[in-house]
């Protein structure tokens, strides 16, 4: 029993994941197929919840008190029904999105507290799941930022050379302004979502660790900034429609940001 629970919970928070892609995508373009994805699959995971903490209310139903896994999940899958309700009647997408980030937090918290393992086990494994998806969110994420800061610096060289009217062969074969701002979008669209949510999974260890004070570590802060970077450009490009132009040496500059946290890994206590 315990090790069906351990599969459909890891099972829950990589279709989280997934879903908070969807819906971070219909959030910068407004796509319409995104979003009706992304809901699906925020229903998919509200039911494997569910599952799970009927099963564990069942199992427990003599039982007076509630665990922390019992109070943790009910927590995050109370968020998730706020999130749908949202969703489907009030139209804010930004909202869900935020409020399923900190449930996805939740989620990662709680696997510190997953049943059927002895304390010493349970944090062990639990330490060894959650830096599997916190590595594998941030790995995802630098390859799609990295991706997507290639298109960024191809649009500013090929708006120069449209701009001097230097026709090339090489020009010639690069795709047009507007297919290479589509894929510099979708990069953005892949690599921030993933990027927040390691950082998520991340503070949540050092929490749940009781080690608070790593949070004010080089490497977490750089983390943090080089997020606020994307975010800021989210907002020119989803919210003030920047030129495309000032967009790229934005992306260009988050770029940046994010190379220097990469580097400040040489500067940091633990990571």
């Amino acid at each position: 029993m315990f090790f069906t629970q351990k599969w459909l919970y890891d099972a829950i928070l990589y279709i989280y994941a997934l879903s908070l892609l969807f819906y971070f995508s219909d959030f910068m373009d407004a796509n319409r197929r995104a979003k009706r994805i992304g809901t699906g699959l925020l229903i998919f995971v509200w039911i494997l919840q569910t599952v799970i903490l009927v099963s564990r209310l069942v199992t427990h139903f003599e039982i007076t008190a509630i665990s922390s896994f019992e109070y943790w999940l009910g927590f995050s899958w109370l968020l998730v029904t706020i999130s749908l309700v949202i969703s489907q009647f009030f139209k804010i997408e930004f909202l869900v999105f935020l409020v399923n980030i900190i449930s996805f937090s939740v989620l990662a918290l709680n696997l510190y507290s997953r049943p059927g393992m002895d304390e010493q086990f349970g944090v062990s494994q639990a330490m060894r799941d959650l830096l599997l998806v916190h590595i594998s969110l941030v790995l995802c994420a630098y390859a799609s930022l990295t991706i997507g800061s290639i298109f960024a610096g191809m649009y500013l060289f090929l708006h120069k050379q449209l701009k001097g009217k230097r026709w090339t062969p090489f020009t010639r074969r690069l795709p047009s302004l507007d297919r290479i701002e589509r894929f510099s979008d979708r990069a953005i669209i892949i690599g921030v979502p993933l990027l927040a949510m390691s950082l998520s999974v991340a503070v949540t260890v050092l929490l749940a660790e009781g080690r608070p004070q790593l949070l004010l570590d080089w490497k977490v802060l750089t983390s943090f900034a080089t997020l606020i970077f994307y975010v800021n450009y989210i907002i020119q490009r989803a919210m003030l429609r920047r030129p495309g132009t000032q967009l790229a040496r934005l992306h260009l500059i988050a770029f940046v940001m994010l190379i220097i946290n990469l580097l400040s890994s040489y500067l940091s206590t633990f990571h």
